[in-house]
């Protein structure tokens, strides 16, 4: 007889075969025992988690002569001949192969047929959302009002996608994602049935690895048994399943815990160079955080074995396992949409090795702030700023600029910071930072230079520079990487030929705009009070000379165009 896969070898032939859907099967036999029998049903739920199963043991049970219990007998001509699949009245349809009205009409048909044999017409289809919205109208009186021995069983995987009418009409069970460790229990149970030899670590990693589904773990587990010779080890496991092995994990996230850096991505490398999966390699990792973050609430849920490098790392802050959680969830979902994943984890392993230091820099941020003020909102103008005096830029006095050095930080990325910058920024200094910008960039290793690419010079004055960037993750990693910074402001100094580095504030472009606009305001109200003040001078004399207001623009309408550019700005009376 040839080979047949493990999942369908093993597929439940009764509910107490079934695995994590109790509440499901209960329902389910308490029905059949008391008779209380639906019309319809649909079945929704994630992929290999039992929907197909329940409706085959749910059609035979319905059907059997003899059943015991809300289970059926096994053994008598009806349960025997659904079992060879010999009996006509159990119908099964994929929808996604017979999706056309014409299908469903041919069901409306035969539903005026009695049963041959069994007692109930069975119907069961399977992913039922892929029905065309005619099949759907054309099953819609069907389904409210069917033969007193037909049954509708629906299956799907994405029930979103059913009208509300067709939903309405059936009785409605969700199967839940199935446990690691009840998948680990029936996997067990199913090699010791078979005299297989395994790893118990192995079968965890398969059971993790299934990501909730029963049939995923079995053909995880056909895969190990075949590459294994019969024998299921942990070394096998991790090759067919992509995963990485505890110690690695171990020490890589000991590396980013202890910020070393280099020692992080010398183990991404050894990662990346046995070909591991980069989705399932951030799987990993969250499990292992997560294995931490609980480990002192509730030991019993822990799914590794405690090793040195686990029990060292419990000694870290919990907020930093809540940080790297985070972390990997959002550079996860950011996989999705690159072609070059390698990329990805070398900015997150800097970024995960700098995560305590960011919420340093965070926390003086917020202790700096005055009370009376969000860390959100702009802060006032620099003249009266004493923080944006000692971070950014000098103070003017007189009109003339002084540069206390030694309190002038190479990088920022204080919003409010944006201020002291724009109070000096002209139009050519900015011009000239746009062109030498490409050139510096041009510099760089790879990934620096892919990461730097999504920025651009947004102002710049004789002192500093604000440079905008596409993404939040890489403004951090950049602003984190002294190096990098400091690069940047040597060539920026060398390619435009100024005296001296200018300072950056690195902000997101999604705040410049905003930013911009509330300079341009605090300004403009300025320049409103001036006027106040000159109005309130005496007459000039009768031979003065008026220059008209378009030869003599005000001054904040003067300094936009300096900055912004005569064509990018418009002046409008209030």
């Amino acid at each position: 007889m040839a080979y047949q896969a493990l999942y369908r070898t093993w597929r439940p032939q009764k509910f107490a075969d079934m695995v994590g859907q109790e509440v499901v099967t209960k329902t389910l036999q308490n029905a059949l025992r008391t008779q209380q029998i639906s019309h319809a049903y649909l079945f929704t739920g994630p992929r290999g988690t039992g929907k197909t199963s329940a409706a085959k043991i749910f059609a035979k049970t319905v059907n059997c002569l003899h059943p015991v219990d809300g289970e059926a007998d096994g053994t008598c001509e009806v349960c025997q001949a659904i079992d060879q699949g010999t009996l006509g009245d159990i119908i099964e349809l994929d929808a996604a192969s017979n999706n056309g009205v014409d299908e469903i009409r041919e069901i409306r048909e035969d539903v005026n047929y009695a049963p041959t044999l069994a007692k109930y017409k069975v119907y069961i289809i399977d992913e039922v959302h892929m029905l065309s919205t005619g099949a759907f109208n054309a099953l819609l009186k069907t389904l409210e009002e069917p033969p007193a021995n037909v049954i509708f069983i629906l299956a799907t995987t994405e029930p979103q996608k059913i009208p509300a009418t067709i939903i309405s009409r059936t009785q409605r069970f969700d199967f839940r994602r199935i446990s690691a460790s009840e998948a680990y229990e029936r996997i067990v149970y199913i090699l010791q049935q078979r005299g297989n030899e395994y790893d118990e670590k192995a079968l965890k990693v398969i059971a993790n690895a299934a990501d909730g589904g029963m049939r995923d773990a079995l053909s995880i587990l056909d895969q190990a048994l075949s590459f294994g010779d019969g024998q299921v080890t942990l070394d096998n496991a991790l090759l067919v399943t992509g995963s990485v092995t505890q110690t690695l994990l171990g020490d890589y996230l000991k590396a980013v815990a202890t910020h070393q850096t280099d020692h992080a991505l010398a183990e991404l490398t050894k990662v990346l160079a046995e070909g591991k999966d980069a989705n399932r390699f951030i799987e990993d990792l969250i499990s292992y955080a997560r294995d931490l973050l609980i480990a002192h609430e509730a030991p019993d849920l822990v799914n590794l074995v405690p090793d040195d490098n686990f029990n060292e790392l419990l000694q870290k802050e919990e907020q930093l396992w809540y940080q790297m959680i985070d972390t990997l969830n959002e550079v996860q979902q950011q996989l999705r949409f690159t072609n070059r994943p390698s990329i990805y984890l070398e900015v997150l392993t800097v970024k995960l090795s700098r995560l305590e230091l960011l919420t340093q820099v965070e926390a003086q941020a917020v202790q700096t702030t005055p009370a009376n003020q969000s860390a959100e909102e702009p802060a006032q103008p620099v003249e009266k700023s004493v923080m944006l005096e000692k971070t950014v830029t000098p103070t003017k006095s007189n009109s003339t600029s002084t540069r206390d050095k030694s309190n002038v930080k190479k990088a920022s990325i204080d919003k409010r910071h944006v201020f002291a910058v724009l109070d000096a920024a002209t139009r050519g200094d900015l011009n000239r930072m746009e062109g030498v910008w490409a050139d510096v960039l041009a510099q760089l290793e790879v990934t620096k230079k892919a990461m730097l690419n999504t920025a651009k010079p947004l102002a710049a004055s004789p002192d500093g520079m604000v440079v905008g960037f596409d993404f939040e993750i890489f403004r951090d990693k950049t602003f984190r990487d002294e190096t990098l910074i400091q690069f940047l402001m040597e060539q920026i100094q060398t390619l435009s030929g100024s005296e001296h580095e200018r300072a950056l504030v690195l902000i997101t472009n999604e705040e410049w705009s905003d930013l911009r606009s509330t300079w341009v305001q605090q300004h403009h109200v300025k320049q409103s009070k001036a006027d106040v003040e000159q109005a309130a001078q005496p007459a000039p004399e009768e031979n003065a000379i008026d220059l008209p207001e378009d030869e003599a623009p005000a001054p904040v309408v003067q300094k936009a165009r300096e900055m912004f550019g005569a064509d990018l700005v418009e002046v409008h009376a209030d």
